[in-house]
């Protein structure tokens, strides 16, 4: 089985966040340009999230910061830069829960600008949970900002499916970006987006915009969004079990969402998995080799890629 490994940020109840810009095997070693460029993104992202919680903004309004800043940055696949399908188009899913138990998500788009603006406007103006491939209306009705399908797609990303398409035995290469928080309040929230993966099939959904799957918060317990093998995350339906491993067997955090990513190991899977608490300290941990992360809190800022 897979190493896990568990970091820890935060304590007592104070406000934090803490953000990943996905988990998995990468194909080749980061440049150091590479490195540079992630760390001053991952920088971007939660300072944007974390100045939301200095100011007193909820954790909802925090977790949508930073996912716009995770959309915005090339480096993730997530919004612009996101992964391509196979017939090299960008299908774009996101979701948001806030602790009181309320959610949107949205799926298949590929014109929401950054699609977490979408899936909070599912849970802030519509009865529902869940839209596939909302209609430009109404996307308008809503006020979600729209963009050409050109602005989601990167050359680097070109480059990446037709080397994926060219390779003999090509590995699935997968990535989410996500956020959790907690504010002053005590409420937390968690928002997720992706592109999918590479080269997946046009309509492919994973456990991105599932509640329960990619993304779950309660107030009472953990706020958590999820990266990896999305199939295997969706049948373990993983995020609903980190929580329901805190609120029914009485697990600590990070054991619960250790318990979580070995069971996934089992299933062939690997990921990550962050997690901010109702109260304590908040974890980053993952089973894949490699994720990006980072966090803010009282005591500062840190960025790992």
């Amino acid at each position: 089985m897979p190493e896990t490994i568990v970091e820890s940020f935060g304590e007592g109840a104070e406000p934090l966040l803490i953000v990943h810009g996905g988990a998995g095997h990468r194909s080749t070693p980061l440049t150091q340009e590479d490195i540079d460029s992630a760390h001053a993104a991952l920088h971007t992202v939660i300072t944007a999230g974390h100045s939301v919680l200095k100011n007193g903004g909820t954790a909802v309004d925090a977790v949508v910061a930073a996912v716009r800043e995770l959309e915005d940055a090339p480096n993730f696949n997530a919004g612009h830069g996101a992964a391509l399908t196979s017939a090299g188009t960008a299908e774009l899913d996101a979701s948001i829960m806030d602790g009181a138990g309320n959610s949107g998500a949205v799926t298949g788009v590929t014109t929401v600008r950054n699609p977490v603006t979408g899936a909070r406007a599912v849970m802030d103006q519509s009865e529902h949970v869940l839209f596939g491939a909302p209609t430009d209306s109404q996307l308008a009705t809503w006020g979600v900002e729209t963009a050409e399908q050109d602005y989601f797609i990167t050359d680097k990303r070109r480059v990446e499916l037709e080397n994926f398409q060219k390779a003999p035995n090509p590995v699935f290469q997968h990535g989410t970006v996500g956020a959790v928080a907690r504010d002053a309040s005590g409420h937390v929230a968690a928002a997720t987006s992706t592109g999918g993966i590479v080269n997946q099939e046009p309509g492919r959904i994973g456990d991105t915009p599932l509640v329960g799957g990619g993304t779950f918060a309660n107030d009472q317990t953990v706020a958590v969004s999820c990266t990896g093998t999305g199939e295997v995350f969706i049948t373990e339906v993983a995020a609903h079990s980190v929580h329901a491993r805190v609120d029914l067997a009485g697990e600590d955090p990070a054991t619960a969402t250790g318990q979580v990513l070995d069971r996934i190991a089992e299933r062939g899977g690997m990921g990550g998995i962050i997690v901010v608490p109702a109260v304590g300290a908040g974890i980053a941990a993952y089973n894949s080799g490699d994720m990006y992360y980072g966090s803010a809190s009282s005591t500062g800022l840190s960025t790992h890629v």
